[in-house]
C-alpha cells in the first residue's frame, strides 16, 4: 500500500483523538490480490460485502451506506451485539433514519442491492471475492479486495487496508494497538491458557464427513495464537502445501488429532454429548480428557471466526473462561 499521511489536530487532544482526526492525503492506492485500487478523494458512501469489513469501517468512524445482513450469528435485526452498540453510539442504529441499508448474501454477492446504495467505495478486505465478482463490483465503485487468501485476511491487515482506503491510516494503527492491548490484558487473567496446544475444528458426529480442521491462516487459530496458545504440531505438519484456510481430516484418523485443547462449534449440548460418545470423534485426545470447548453460541463463533476490532473485545469475556476451563483439565 502506498500512502501519504498528514497529521492534524487541536492542541490538547490525546494521541487517540489526533489519530481519529488525522486524514491521509488523497489520492491513495491500496494493493490487493486483483491489483491496485486508486481512491481519488475521501470516500463519502461506503458499502461492504462479507463479514468484518462493516465492523472495521464503523470502528473507524465511518457508517456504511450498505452492509450485508448477519444471517449466521445475527440477532433479530440481522446484526450483532457489538455492531448494534457501535451503530447506536454513532447515531445510526438499525431501524433509524441514518442506519445502513442491509442486504442478504445468502446467494452470494448482492450486486443489485449494493448498486442501489450508490457507493463510491466497496470494502471486501476480508472476503472470498472471485475475479468475476471483483470485475462486476468494480463497475459500481472502486473495490478493496482481499490481499492474498480468500477469507484469510487477519483483522489487523483488514483494518490497515480499510484504514488506508478511508484515509484513516493513523486511526487504523491506533485501533489495532488498542484492540491488541485489550486482548493481551484480558488473556493475562487466564495464565493456564498460555502454551497449551490447540486444534480448532468443526465436528459433526454420525455424518461420516470427517473433521474440518482450521489452519494457521484462518482467523480462529490466529486469535488463539495471539493469546499464547500453540497450534498443534499435527496441524502444522498437515498444512504444509495447503493454500486453503482449512483441510478435511478423515474421521477414521480422528485419534491422531492430538492437542491439549480442542475447540468446535456445535448446535447444542446434545451434539457435544454425541461427539464424546462417537466411536471415532470420541477418540480425539482432548475430547477424551474433557479439554473440549464446544461452543453453542453462533454469535460468539462469528465473533472469533470473522474477527474484527469490534467483535473480539465483545467475545473475550465469554470465550476466555471456556478456554481456561478446558486448559485446567490438561
Amino acid at each position: 500500500m502506498g500512502l501519504a499521511g498528514c497529521s492534524t489536530g487541536a492542541v490538547g487532544e490525546s494521541d487517540s483523538q489526533k489519530a481519529q482526526a488525522s486524514v491521509d492525503a488523497f489520492p491513495v492506492t491500496v494493493k490487493h490480490i486483483y491489483g491496485e485500487t486508486v481512491i481519488k478523494s475521501v470516500p463519502q458512501r461506503v458499502a461492504t460485502v462479507s463479514w468484518a469489513n462493516d465492523d472495521i469501517a464503523i470502528a473507524l468512524g465511518v457508517v456504511p451506506v450498505g452492509m450485508p445482513r448477519n444471517e449466521y450469528g445475527g440477532n433479530e435485526k440481522f446484526s450483532t451485539a457489538w455492531k448494534d452498540a457501535a451503530l447506536e453510539k454513532a447515531g445510526a442504529a438499525i431501524g433509524s433514519e441514518k442506519a445502513p441499508a442491509q442486504y442478504s448474501e445468502d446467494d452470494g454477492i448482492n450486486f443489485t442491492e449494493i448498486a442501489k446504495t450508490t457507493p463510491d467505495l466497496i470494502l471486501a478486505a476480508y472476503s472470498g471475492l472471485s475475479q468475476e465478482d471483483y470485475d462486476k463490483l468494480s463497475k459500481i465503485a472502486p473495490v478493496i479486495a482481499f490481499p492474498e487468501t480468500a477469507y484469510g485476511t487477519s483483522w489487523q491487515d483488514s483494518t490497515t487496508m480499510i484504514g488506508a482506503a478511508l484515509g484513516k491510516s493513523a486511526a487504523a494503527r491506533d485501533l489495532i494497538a488498542t484492540t491488541e492491548k485489550t486482548i493481551t490484558d484480558q488473556a493475562k487473567k487466564y495464565p493456564q491458557i498460555a502454551g497449551k496446544t490447540f486444534i480448532y475444528g468443526n465436528l459433526q458426529p454420525g455424518k461420516g464427513e470427517g473433521v474440518n480442521v482450521y489452519l494457521s491462516g484462518d482467523n480462529r487459530p490466529k486469535f488463539l495464537s495471539s493469546i499464547g496458545m500453540v497450534l498443534a504440531p499435527v496441524v502444522v505438519k498437515a498444512e504444509k502445501g495447503v493454500k486453503d484456510f482449512f483441510l478435511l481430516w478423515s474421521a477414521e484418523k480422528a485419534n491422531e488429532l492430538d492437542s491439549d485443547v480442542f475447540i468446535s462449534w456445535v448446535p447444542d449440548n446434545q451434539t457435544k454429548e454425541a461427539i464424546a460418545k462417537d466411536p471415532l470423534l470420541g477418540q480425539i485426545p482432548a475430547i477424551k480428557s474433557g479439554a473440549f470447548v464446544a461452543d453453542t453460541d453462533e454469535m460468539l463463533t462469528l465473533a472469533i471466526s470473522a474477527s474484527s476490532p469490534l467483535s473480539l473485545p465483545w467475545a473475550l469475556d465469554t470465550f476466555l473462561p471456556q478456554l481456561a476451563e478446558a486448559a485446567d483439565k490438561v
